[in-house]
């Protein structure tokens, strides 16, 4: 998709502080940081929220990336992995990501 910023970041189009890439999967530092370790990871591929996968593969995927990149960052021990799906959950960009955070102790919901 043209205008969505996070397909400008898997292009190379916009600048971004990458941890982790692969054919299926970019994670990158979070421009508004909420815990001292804040990274968001994506598909590639642009699917606009955990509603619209089709191929759960891809789920997969971005979970493995995700205990990569924590154990990288040293969070293995406690970290959080959010998706919000939808305006009403608080999705701002409409590209399918997760956010995953730690770094600090993390208050529960």
């Amino acid at each position: 998709m043209s205008d969505c910023i996070f397909c400008k970041i898997v292009k190379g189009e916009l600048p971004s502080t990458k941890y982790y890439e692969d054919d299926r999967v970019i994670a990158f530092a979070d421009i508004d940081p909420k815990a001292p370790v804040h990274i968001l990871l994506a598909p590639k591929q642009h699917i606009p929220t955990m509603h619209d996968v089709k191929d759960f593969t891809i789920v997969a995927d971005i979970h493995k990336a995700a205990q990569i990149v924590a154990e990288e960052q040293g969070i293995a021990n406690g970290y959080r992995l959010i998706n919000n799906c939808g305006a009403d959950a608080g999705q701002i960009v409409f590209h399918l990501h997760y956010h995953l955070m730690g770094g600090e102790k993390l208050t529960s919901f």
